[in-house]
């Protein structure tokens, strides 16, 4: 089953209702997405024909601004919680692109950033490929500023189909942020993606041994990829979407509570209300988030408020996908009912590396500045 949104906007107007009608293509595909190995290749094609895939950038290179100021990654925000909305893998693999997008923007040469816009128009996915293989980190030998890549990588979203990866490799100087070129399908394993969840995302490890790698194809400094804000601070957008899968959470519960009568029984209410609180939290610190991360704060002070807000989604996530199950009983985990799935990827997502540590980190932060950066 195939669909595709064929609008050929160069950029979409207003990127919100853009996310909105490609997550309803995603909505109707989620079922038939949910196997492993799978990739939403109709929905990323809706993305390009939106506008959505080149919306990150700012105005100067053709995009809508949404990774610039506060206001613009607030807008970023909502477009990535409604495309979690629809569906959650396809909403990391989005976030994944901006990310890549982001990276570039703030690191790159004049030249790189033009690459970079002329690749997004032609329809490239790009994404970030930073876990390694255990204890064989991937290499860059050869040249200063160029050579080539050994090893490769693992847990990377959209493998073989993210044609534009950033990825992170060991060189003589430190960590390299290097911009390989793949072709679709090229050195992709999904064998291994064998998760519960977040299924259609093409997770899998990317073989990029051998792979030459050019001067103008390294991004940065050495070490930069882990300078903040970008680096913990980045959290926010991956926190944004699953704030979408949440909401999506909360509107099949309420759907079912209605369907079947039971949205005037006290206890189900009480769920509901639960639900709805823990949605209302989730979204309040992305917001916040976001507008931080868009402000002139103290990147460590960015960087600890997101990590704080990293705990505070999760713990609302959770609490959404209980009373969910609890109010819809048995069913919440029949496929293919669409709340099985939804609450499959979404524990599945939440399953960020480092959670203890962030915390950690945030708390020594707001134990030291106290208070918050709230409004």
């Amino acid at each position: 089953m195939t669909q595709r949104l064929t609008t050929g906007r160069a950029l979409a107007a207003d990127p919100l209702a853009a996310a909105q009608r490609v997550a309803s293509l995603a909505r109707a595909l989620g079922a038939a997405r949910d196997a492993d190995g799978a990739f939403p290749d109709s929905e990323v094609a809706a993305l390009h024909d939106e506008g959505l895939l080149l919306a990150p950038l700012p105005a100067g290179l053709g995009g809508a601004g949404l990774l610039q100021g506060a206001d613009g990654l607030r807008r970023l925000a909502r477009v990535l919680a409604a495309i979690g909305a629809g569906s959650l893998p396809l909403g990391r693999l989005y976030e994944g692109h901006v990310n890549a997008l982001g990276l570039i923007q703030a690191y790159g040469t004049e030249a790189q950033r033009a690459a970079m816009a002329e690749d997004v128009r032609a329809g490239h996915l790009f994404g970030v490929w930073a876990t390694d293989d255990g204890a064989a980190p991937l290499r860059l030998e050869g040249a200063e500023g160029g050579g080539v890549l050994r090893g490769r990588k693992i847990l990377a979203s959209g493998a073989g189909r993210v044609t534009r990866p950033l990825v992170t490799a060991r060189a003589a100087d430190g960590l390299r942020m290097v911009l390989p070129h793949l072709s679709p399908r090229e050195r992709a394993d999904l064998s291994g993606w064998t998760a519960q969840g977040m299924r259609a995302s093409a997770t899998g490890a990317v073989d990029l041994e051998g792979l030459p790698i050019a001067t103008g194809q390294c991004l940065g400094a050495p070490e930069q990829y882990l300078a903040e804000p970008h680096f913990a601070g980045g959290a926010w957008r991956f926190l944004a979407v699953q704030s979408g899968g949440m909401a999506e959470a909360v509107a099949l519960l309420r759907e079912q509570l209605r369907a079947r009568g039971r949205d005037a029984d006290p206890y189900q209410l009480h769920r509901a209300g639960e639900a709805a609180i823990a949605l209302g939290t989730a979204r309040l610190w992305v917001d916040r988030a976001a507008a931080l991360a868009g402000s002139d704060a103290a990147p460590d002070a960015i960087a600890g408020f997101i990590n704080l807000a990293r705990r505070a989604v999760e713990r609302a996530a959770l609490e959404v996908l209980e009373a969910a199950q609890r109010s819809v009983g048995l069913m919440a985990f029949m496929r293919p009912q669409p709340l099985e799935r939804v609450a499959r990827d979404t524990a599945t997502y939440l399953r960020q590396p480092a959670p203890d540590r962030a915390l950690a980190q945030g708390a020594a932060h707001w134990l030291e500045r106290d208070p918050l950066p709230w409004p």
